[in-house]
Order: C-alpha cells, then structure tokens, then sequence
C-alpha cells in the first residue's frame, strides 16, 4: 500500500521542459500538431505528463511539487493540468537542457524550504506496475537519510544493449533502504560506443532512468562544483524571488544561461557523489523513441491510439519514386 503521509520537507520536480524530436515522426503523422512526448497519450486516456504527476503525487504532496515546462508549452501544460493539483507549473525562458531544468526549481525550493529533499521525475517514461515503481522511488529518498551527501540514482537492469540510453556502472554496498541495497557508482557515461556498451553490458552495469532523490544542498553543492556558471545565475534569482523584480531577473539570467545535461555534464563527473537502488520486477522505458512506445504496447497486449505502421519512418528512396 502506498502512503498518503507525506513529510513536510519532501518536494518533487518533474522535468517536462523539452522540446522534443525524438519521437516527432510518429507525433507529426498521428496528430499533425507537432508536440513533445510528454504531452501525447499513446495509449489510454492520459498523456505521459499526467501518468508522472499521478506517480509525483504518490511520493510528496501535490503543493510541493514543481513542473518546468517550456514557455511554448505552457497553455498545454496547464490544459492538462485542468483540476487537479499538479502544484507548480514552472514556464522556463529558453529550454537549456535538463541540469537548468532541474536546478531552475531547485531554486524556487530552497528559497521555501532550503532543508528539503527532492525527487526527480522525468515526464516521457513508461512503467509498470506503478506501484513497485513508487516503493522503490521511496527506497531511494529514504536512502538519503543514511547518505546525506549523496545523490541516489534509480538504475534499472538492461535487457538489450541499448546504445541511446545512458550506463551506470556499479560497485559495492554503500549501505541498505528498507530491504534494497545501495550500491556505489564506479562510472556513469552517455551513449556509449558498441564495444563500451557490450563492456557495460557483461559487467551488469544498469541503465539510468534519470530518476533520483537527494537532498537539496547536496545538489546545490555539486552544481557549484561542476557547473559555477549555471549556479551563479540561479544564485542571482534566489535573491529576488518573491519580490517585483523576480520576474525580470528569470529572463535576464537566461539570456547567458549556458546548455548543460543533467547526466553528461554533471552526473558523469561525480560518480563518488553517487549511489544506486536498482528498480526490480519493473518494466521501464525511456518513450524518447517512438520505436520504443510501439515495443512496449505490443509486448503488453495494449492497443495504442494511434496505428503501429504509423511509427516507421518513410524510405526517402521510395518517396521519390
């Protein structure tokens, strides 16, 4: 059963600022309206971005939950958002890649709140069951309580050398969450080559999901230590909020925002800083790929909304003929 209690101190950020790309093919053809993942309902009646704040909601409080969108998303996010109580939706400037998207709310947090520990939700992924997915999230954040200066990852065990997918390569116990062991980050890369891959693979790295929980200074910290320049225009708008001027510093501050990922340029410099929970018994998938929705609904018997031939990309030879 999963709890209703939730503790005061503990927030969730949903990322949903990107742009999308990866899955434009199969979005373009089925509703001619070019949108992100995360606002599209492969199947069922919910799109990806309310399926994650129905899983937020499971783990903090819906007033302690903060959603980036980007600022051309906005009217869609809220749309979605109808009446339910998705806390905090989050317009960000420019979409400046995931790190900014995070550290963006992850300022507006420590000015309320700069004890807090949070929750990182990525908005285009699929899992089930849900609720394995939700105790084993829980796991991770009570994980932080033993391991204050940590970030704790959720890797998942890999069932294909999936080369788009970010690795995390795993040592030995740091300690143990309700059952589940933490274990240590030997190496954290992107997209790997083949041979890393198939390295990675034998050596039963995992897959990163790009869901953690940590507590708010630590990330605070590690940002000042990898990425001093995104931090310093955050520090500028910590100072402001909630006051008249917050509102022009946002903007300003994004108009020298460098793009930083949250994985390649922070993650992968600070495996020591890092512990993993691995997610058992769980299917999890990354729905970037719209090769990967149209895997996952055939495997689940599911029928999708959209028809499956529609994900196959035209041959551009046999489009000109």
């Amino acid at each position: 059963m999963i709890s209703t209690h939730f503790p005061d101190h503990l927030w969730s950020i949903v990322l949903a600022g990107g742009a999308g790309g990866r899955t434009d093919h199969l979005i373009e053809q089925r509703i001619r309206d070019p949108l992100p993942a995360q606002y599209c309902t492969f199947t069922g009646t919910r799109s990806m971005l309310q399926h994650t704040w129905d899983r937020a909601r499971q783990v903090t409080s819906p007033a302690q939950q903060i959603t980036v969108v980007a600022s051309q998303h906005r009217r869609q996010a809220f749309a979605q958002a109808g009446h339910k109580d998705t806390g905090k939706i989050l317009p960000q400037p420019l979409n400046c890649d995931t790190a900014v998207g995070m550290f963006l709310p992850l300022t507006y947090i420590r000015a309320q709140n700069p004890h807090a520990t949070v929750v990182v939700f990525p908005s285009d992924h699929f899992v089930f069951p849900e609720e394995r997915f939700i105790q084993t999230v829980q796991q991770a954040v009570q994980a932080t309580r033993l391991l204050e200066d940590r970030i704790i990852l959720v890797g998942v065990p890999p069932t294909s050398l999936e080369l788009d997918y970010g690795w995390i390569e795993i040592g030995g116990p740091l300690g143990w969450s309700s059952g589940l062991c933490i274990r240590r980050v030997h190496g954290f890369f992107e997209k790997p080559q083949i041979l890393k891959g198939l390295h990675a693979l034998s050596n039963r790295a995992l897959w990163n999901t790009g869901i953690l929980a940590a507590k708010a200074e630590t990330l605070w910290r590690l940002g000042w230590k990898c990425l001093p320049e995104v931090m310093e225009q955050f520090q500028r708008l910590e100072r402001v909020i909630g006051t008249s001027e917050e509102e022009r510093v946002l903007e300003s501050i994004y108009h020298e925002m460098p793009k930083k990922n949250l994985s390649s340029d922070l993650l992968a410099h600070i495996p020591e800083s890092m512990g993993v929970i691995e997610l058992k018994d769980v299917l999890w998938s990354d729905w970037g790929k719209s090769e990967r929705v149209t895997e996952i609904l055939q495997a689940l018997g599911k029928e999708p909304v959209f028809s499956y031939e529609l994900t196959q990309a035209p041959d551009p030879v046999e489009a000109m003929a």
